[in-house]
């Protein structure tokens, strides 16, 4: 493999890398997690989308650019590397398109993508129930066929950001008499259908978008069954290859963040204040987000090629949980310690934070449980979520933090 890129693919860098540094908000956004923050966070994706940055490697008919798999590996190292905000369209455009994109019909991808990009629809997961939560074949939400289309009825729980959009793609069995795999069909819900209900419940760490959605006879057409009637196993699959595989989490978040401790680790050595202890293990976390990186760049070299990720998106998050340990010294950081970092240079270490799904939110203890467990994150992060009760600081010192 050639690991140089040709003039053509570094003038596309310096162009995201110019547009990046005009346009990223300064000083970063709130949680996008939070109402408030969502909207703003909504603000920056029509802002990517006017000037043709939100999807740089859809054809340009559906908002993109036409830019190359490679080229879009290049926006994202350029995004992280830049401090970007957090995608709040990632369900969208990096889980349910690359489905639509290969199971869509063609009047499906000319109403459903270009809407998408340009953040006018927006997706939430329905994969979730009470009763089948990482067995996604126990799902027992139904869909009954009528003259006109179908009729759907059920609940799906944990449903990410699904107090904030306005689509929900997910499962629902068709055919209660075939076998658990079997008989299950893909929809695409609009979220404002009569009987539909979202009711958000909070969190400890501030999180209002977390929600439930109920359907009681919500009718929808035949147009929004994506992939075939009781084909929905095979068209989720794709979708979660997608999660596992290559669009949801690319290296560039993770070899950012490794930069970004190389520096802070170099700054902390050159000022006499580093933890040698801590060298082996900075180092490890740099080599283990290049070997994703590079892992990534030899599965965008098969797609290139005619190729197709299959199976091999299992393989590809075992990669991705090396690349994730560059949070292999949290527990250090969410126990007494917060890596090598200083009261006031935490960028590093929140970022690492950020890689294992706590994103930049922090709970806020009472004095005596924050001096045990989160001295230096509590004194200097910015706080989303305040907590006043010491029992209830302890539960989410338990839930979020450890």
């Amino acid at each position: 493999m050639d690991l140089t890129w040709g003039g053509e693919d570094e003038a596309f860098r310096g162009e995201a890398r110019a547009w990046l540094e005009a346009n990223v908000p300064r000083p970063a956004l709130p949680s996008g997690d939070t109402r408030a923050g969502f909207a703003l966070h909504l603000e920056w994706e029509r802002r990517l989308f006017a000037d043709r940055w939100a999807v740089v490697s859809w054809p340009e008919e559906f908002g993109g650019r036409g830019a190359s798999l490679w080229q879009w590996l290049i926006f994202e190292e350029e995004y992280y590397r830049a401090g970007a905000p957090q995608r709040v369209t990632q369900n969208g455009i990096f889980l349910l398109a690359p489905t639509v994109f290969e199971f869509g019909t063609a009047e499906q991808r000319a109403r459903i993508l270009p809407r998408m990009a340009a953040a006018e629809d927006l997706w939430c997961q329905g994969w979730s129930e009470p009763g089948a939560g990482s067995d996604l074949a126990a799902i027992s939400s139904r869909a009954q066929r009528t003259d006109d289309g179908w009729v759907l009825h059920g609940q799906k729980t944990w449903t990410t950001r699904g107090a904030f959009c306005t689509h929900l793609f997910g499962l629902f069995r068709s055919d209660p008499e075939a076998s658990r795999h079997r008989g299950l069909t893909y929809f695409l819900v609009p979220l404002d259908a009569p009987g539909v209900t979202v009711r958000g419940f909070g969190r400890l760490d501030g999180d209002e978008g977390f929600a439930e959605v109920f359907f009681d006879g919500v009718e929808v057409g035949a147009g929004d069954v994506l992939g075939g009637v009781d084909a929905g196993w095979s068209v989720a699959m794709a979708t979660t290859g997608s999660e596992r595989g290559l669009t949801l989490r690319s290296p560039g978040r993770f070899t950012a963040v490794a930069e970004r401790l190389l520096a802070l680790y170099r700054a902390q050595a050159t000022a006499g204040a580093a933890d040698t202890t801590w060298r082996d293990r900075v180092i490890q976390g740099w080599m283990d987000a290049e070997a994703y990186r590079l892992f990534t760049w030899q599965t965008v070299a098969k797609l290139d090629g005619g190729g197709s990720i299959g199976a091999e998106a299992s393989v590809n998050l075992a990669a991705l949980a090396r690349g994730s340990s560059l949070g292999a010294p949290l527990d250090e950081l969410r126990g007494t310690s917060v890596l090598i970092a200083v009261r006031d240079q935490l960028p590093a270490a929140l970022a690492l934070i950020e890689l294992d799904g706590i994103a930049r939110r922090v709970v806020l203890c009472p004095p005596d449980v924050a001096s045990t467990h989160l001295p230096a994150v509590v004194a200097t992060a910015e706080i989303d979520a305040v907590v006043g009760d010491e029992a209830a600081a302890e539960l989410a010192v338990d839930l979020f933090i450890s």
